[in-house]
């Protein structure tokens, strides 16, 4: 990734940074390098269908925004410890981050203007409402927030469900490096990702209901004799 990374930014200086070579770059970055060589296989279904729109998903493993953003283009709202890690925030920053500290109530409201003013400029915004990772079998509550702008701005709400066969994906280390070595030191990682239909609704509370209900469906659904930890 380092490289990757060190190749893009010496190009900045013929072909100028933006927004869409900044979402082109992650998209191959994952499909010709990052997913191969984590040797992750995706079993989807569902497409990313509207642009802009708000897609909200469950949260299990660091993985999940590798394994979603190979196929959304989406700038994505994570939270501010990680950008404290190492070539990946760096990587993070040039592709689309928005850092959001969930235990400040200020950054939280800069966090949700900011993602109404990329959406209204044309871009996706990828979210994890829980606010965590979530390891047991359903979803954690969601937070209300951005579903609440969604529903005041007029932007639909698409829901993404994923889900992990292995425990070791699920993300119980405390750090990051502890976290990957223990993801990976299996050969391979199998995952599903499944993009719903958008949800349009001036109600926030409706679109929250709506998108944790179908969440939740998907993952009970999706771990029918598959995710066995979940047993």
């Amino acid at each position: 990734m380092s490289i990757f990374i060190t190749i893009y930014l010496l190009t900045t200086f013929f072909i100028p940074h933006s927004k869409d070579r900044a979402l082109r770059l992650r998209e191959m970055f994952l499909t010709y390098v990052g997913i191969p060589l984590l040797n992750i296989k995706i079993e989807k279904s569902g497409y990313p269908e509207i642009t802009p729109a708000l897609y909200v998903s469950n949260h299990r493993s660091f993985t999940d925004p590798v394994v979603i953003c190979r196929y959304l283009k989406a700038f994505v709202i994570g939270k501010a410890e990680v950008a404290g890690y190492p070539i990946i925030s760096k990587g993070a920053e040039l592709t689309g981050v928005i850092w959001v500290d969930r235990d400040s109530k200020a950054s939280r409201t800069d966090t949700r203007s900011k993602m109404i003013e990329v959406l209204k400029s044309g871009y996706n915004i990828l979210v994890y409402p829980e606010g965590t990772v979530g390891t047991h079998r359903h979803t954690l509550p969601f937070r209300k927030g951005t579903f609440m702008e969604a529903a005041a701005n007029n932007i639909p709400v698409v829901p993404i469900a994923i889900e992990y066969d292995s425990p070791k994906d699920l993300w119980i280390k405390e750090k990051f490096v502890p976290q990957y070595f223990y993801q990976f030191s299996k050969w391979r990682t199998n995952v599903k990702v499944r993009f719903g239909t958008p949800l349009f609704s001036d109600n926030g509370d409706e679109l929250h209901q709506k998108a944790h209900d179908w969440i939740n469906e998907q993952l009970t659904d999706m771990q029918e004799n598959w995710a066995n930890h979940f047993k």
